[in-house]
């Protein structure tokens, strides 16, 4: 049988023409493995979603937003798995007579045919977008479907999109052979490569009672990826697998391990921390996804309003003393301080850091790695940084009384001293280093400011939505009058271009208490940390609330994800 289309379609708005000649030039790109993108830059097209409209239109097929399709799961019974990852296609809407399929090629007329004579169904035809299909397998199928009886099928990805660099030692034993086969290969790599195309930040690989469990954290939230049932067969050899690319002993599986593997994905550089701790159920694996290419080390780039980070750089550029950052784990303060070293460093000082792990190599920057094996701990790298004469030190997490004493030490002595501590706010701080038995005299002498922050999403600009809300709808703390004088405020909603999520990305908020002679005075006294928050307001520091709140009065994120990462105060 062959395909037809259940009604003529007319655009939104009017697409591009094409020639008969443009079509044949496409065609032959599309059809020869080529992508959506280069037809774009090629014919001067805007997006690739117009380049398809364009497509579409002088085709006569629908162009359909998946995001906003609800499909049935039950229609895939029945439905020839096979054809799903030969032609990348996946079945929408179904009658008894009739099944309605959408193309991510729209030159592909076989894909049609071969669904109407495996089902015996009339076949019609929409298009989307190539991700937005792979998103919908993904969804209903599970991650790394396709290595079962259609990984071999499916020609749209190839081996060598990823590449693991350096050399990998195989043993000689059954879990290794398991290890590298082809279709282990490729799932392994299909569930990296979707974790970065993701922007994830983390792999949850979980095993449970009934199954492995595979999770991603974007933009700080947990999501759960689908996995098809029969993944559950392959969970020992990917997990020999990621041993293998993250040069740790497979036949270990009763110790925590820990390991790194370095990837090149279509020609970008991706480091991959890999920890694996034995459980119930077998073991699980998180692995924390740097991608290189995509960071970008500047303060003016991570959310600080202007005078908050006009008063932070007044602060790193001090002669000595110490300046701190503070929060949770994920809470960007890693980033915070790469941007700060970033800001400062020039031909003229001399920068050494000492970190656990080293997340990222900072060019003109001389960074150790703690070794705790070995002895080498933060203290002990601290003490022997200051006699390689540096101007500034940056130790990746104050955690002992030695390690602090170190740090006063150096910022005595005449060096600038950057760190992070775990306290849930600024003004904490100096109640958690008199706690680790640090003199207070001599905190309040060295430390010059703290900055506390969080991590919120921000809202996607392609479909937030736009709303006037009362008082009854804001918290009670929101200051609805002062900061938004009658504008709107924005919320989120969920489209194509965010996975429908409502949100892309993250940005930071912050609070800076910058030490004066009243906090130092309350700090070598030891009073409590709400005598010197108070002290911190009454001198001028924006709260963590107070900044989020500002971030949601111009559009930035919403007061559900200010609500999820602070407290009323």
């Amino acid at each position: 049988m062959t395909s037809m289309l259940t009604r003529p379609w007319v655009p939104r708005e009017t697409p591009s023409r094409l020639t008969s000649d443009d079509l044949d030039r496409m065609q032959r790109v599309l059809n020869g493995g080529g992508q959506l993108q280069s037809l774009t830059s090629e014919f001067g097209l805007s997006t690739d979603l117009q380049t398809l409209q364009a497509i579409g239109y002088a085709l006569g097929i629908p162009l359909v937003d998946l995001s906003k399709e609800t499909i049935d799961p039950g229609i895939l019974e029945g439905f020839p798995v096979r054809l799903i990852h030969r032609h990348h296609i996946f079945p929408i809407s179904r009658t008894d007579s009739m099944l309605k399929i959408v193309l991510s090629n729209p030159f592909d007329v076989q894909a049609a045919d071969a669904v109407a004579a495996a089902t015996g169904l009339f076949v019609t035809t929409v298009i989307a977008l190539p991700h937005e299909v792979s998103t919908v397998i993904k969804t209903h199928l599970g991650v790394g479907a396709q290595t079962l009886d259609g990984l071999m099928a499916q020609a749209t990805e190839s081996d060598a999109d990823i590449e693991v660099l350096g050399d990998l030692s195989f043993e000689e034993s059954e879990a290794a052979a398991m290890a590298q086969q082809a279709s282990v290969v490729r799932l392994v790599n299909d569930i990296l490569t979707e974790a970065v195309n993701a922007r994830a930040s983390d792999i949850h690989m979980e095993a449970q009672a009934s199954g492995m469990k595979i999770r991603y954290r974007i933009d700080g939230v947990l999501q759960n990826q689908p996995v098809p049932p029969e993944l559950n067969r392959f969970q020992a050899a990917i997990l020999s697998r990621l041993k293998i690319m993250a040069r740790l002993n497979i036949a270990e599986k009763r110790v925590p391990q820990d390991g790194r593997i370095k990837l090149r994905m279509s020609g970008r550089e991706i480091d991959i921390r890999v920890s694996i701790i034995p459980m119930l159920h077998g073991e699980g694996v998180v692995m924390r996804v740097l991608d290189k290419d995509a960071m970008k080390f500047s303060l003016s780039g991570v959310g600080m309003e202007d005078d908050t980070c006009a008063a932070f750089r007044s602060l790193i550029r001090l002669p000595h003393g110490i300046v701190l950052v503070t929060g949770p784990t994920g809470s960007g303060k890693t980033t915070t301080l790469y941007s700060s070293l970033a800001e400062i460093k020039s031909e003229r000082n001399k920068i050494i850091t000492t970190e656990d792990p080293i997340e990222y190599q900072l060019e003109g920057i001389n960074q150790i790695q703690v070794n705790h094996k070995v002895g080498l701990t933060f203290a002990a790298c601290l003490r022997s940084i200051l006699r390689h004469d540096p101007d500034v030190v940056l130790v990746g997490e104050i955690r002992d009384f030695e390690t602090a004493e170190n740090a006063i030490q150096a910022s005595l002595t005449g060096h600038m001293v950057f760190s992070t501590l775990h306290t849930n706010d600024a003004a904490g701080a100096f109640m958690r280093l008199s706690d680790m038995g640090v003199e207070p005299f001599l905190i309040s002498s060295t430390v010059e400011g703290i900055m506390a922050q969080r991590l919120v999403r921000t809202l996607c600009t392609h479909c937030r939505e736009a709303y006037m809300p009362s008082h009854d709808e804001v918290p009670s703390d929101f200051p609805l009058d002062d900061y938004t004088a009658g504008r709107p405020l924005f919320r989120a909603k969920g489209c194509r271009q965010c996975r429908g999520t409502g949100y892309s990305g993250r940005l930071g908020i912050y609070e800076l208490l910058v030490t004066n002679d009243e906090i130092r005075m309350l700090a070598s006294e030891r009073k409590g940390t709400n005598e010197i928050r108070k002290a911190a307001i009454a001198a001028g520091m924006r709260t963590l609330r107070q900044d989020g709140w500002l971030k949601v009065a111009r559009g930035l994120t919403s007061i559900e994800e200010v609500l999820r990462v602070t407290k009323a105060e």
